[in-house]
């Protein structure tokens, strides 16, 4: 079986839609396919493929130890495509436990298929990253506007380094070096990879050897939506420059996907794409990647890599006080206006977006702080 899990940095850019239909693609072509939804906290894939959800009989009820997991893989109207339904019904199922992971990806790798497509949370929460690991040749979802393409290559930086901890492991020498460096938070977001591994590899030049083994298989596919103009599809490529130049990462380009207002109305109805209009441009543009899948090389991680183990407490708190940090943001930054993927006019979009959200985090700030000192003078205490 081949897993392959779908991520975006940002939501919004066509995530679910290229599952729901990727599936229905492969099953067309006589693949035995699971879709799951771990949009978790947020499920609605079974909109898209217009699937009834017993709420008994979801990921979310499952994983409350409520029935078997043989029993949450159910049939959907279209062939050779079981569909897993999340539940977004069940508060904190935003944040698995330790031991629900693991169950959950022991369960997801049991699964009898030949391709299980996982659709994944937009961001980049540790949960996310690890089921996006979960297959050493995922699918990364962006879109030409400036926001999609800073957070598709975010997401990539952020399970580079994902990787990069599960690799160098508590207790060696490797770890100690990273824990080092995370100190000062600000030098190891702007250090490139490259010349971060310089630095390992001095440190633990045997882990650092495996996690250079590791990314060279690791190799994400990227996908270009709602595109407007032909011209909008060389971004991609300026994508792939970035994380080649700062990440040490190749990816692969899947395709591009057209935007196409009869997308909406075949979500109105609750049909995929590919089933309301085989013809229509963006159905086609489904059906060519569907090839490109079915025809690729399967790209995976050593026997030893496993994804299930938590070896990176400190790397999860870093890692997601560094995503709401303004200085994590202006380094990724550099690395796009380094490359070229970002223009002097899409920086100057960018520093007044970022400018946007400060004032309105400040907003957010002092009503918060006034609610605070108005509960504290009506007696609750704060």
């Amino acid at each position: 079986m081949q897993i392959i899990p779908v991520a975006s940095g940002k939501g919004g850019v066509g995530k679910s839609l290229l599952s729901a239909n990727l599936s229905i693609a492969l099953g067309q072509a006589g693949k035995k396919t699971v879709l799951a939804d771990l949009d978790l906290g947020a499920s609605n894939l079974h909109l898209a493929i217009g699937q009834h959800v017993d709420p008994a009989a979801s990921l979310g009820a499952w994983l409350t130890d409520k029935g078997e997991f043989e029993d949450i893989i159910v049939p959907t109207d279209y062939e050779n495509v079981s569909f897993i339904a999340g539940d977004s019904q069940i508060p904190g199922l935003t944040s698995l436990k330790p031991f629900q992971k693991t169950k959950l990806v022991r369960s997801f790798q049991n699964i009898d298929a030949d391709y299980l497509i996982l659709d994944l949370g937009a961001g980049t929460h540790q949960i996310i990253l690890d089921m996006f690991l979960l297959s050493a040749q995922g699918i990364i979802v962006t879109a030409p506007t400036v926001t999609a393409t800073l957070n598709g290559y975010l997401f990539l930086k952020n399970a580079v380094f994902r990787l990069m901890y599960t690799t160098f492991k508590k207790g060696t020498a490797g770890y100690d070096r990273l824990e080092a460096l995370r100190k000062d938070s600000t030098s190891l977001q702007r250090l490139y990879i490259p010349k971060l591994l310089e630095t390992l590899d001095k440190a633990d030049p045997e882990n650092t050897a495996l996690f250079l083994s590791r990314m060279k298989s690791f190799r994400p596919r990227l996908i270009m939506n709602l595109i407007d103009d032909p011209k909008d599809a060389d971004k991609a490529q300026r994508i792939r420059r970035s994380c080649n130049q700062y990440l040490g990462l190749d990816i692969e380009y899947l395709g591009i996907m057209y935007r196409d207002s009869l997308q909406e109305k075949a979500l109105e109805s609750q049909l995929p794409i590919i089933i309301y209009k085989p013809q229509a441009v963006l159905s086609q543009a489904i059906y060519r990647i569907a090839e490109k899948v079915l025809a690729s090389e399967t790209h995976t991680f050593d026997d030893a890599y496993s994804p299930d183990t938590d070896g990176a407490e400190t790397f999860q708190t870093a890692e997601e006080e560094a995503n709401e940090d303004y200085d994590y943001k202006l380094s990724v930054i550099d690395d796009l206006v380094g490359s070229g993927t970002l223009t002097v006019g899409e920086l100057a979009e960018t520093i007044k977006t970022q400018q946007f959200e400060l004032t309105q985090l400040k907003k957010e700030n002092i009503l918060l702080k006034s609610k605070l000192v108005q509960a504290a003078a009506q007696g609750f205490k704060v």
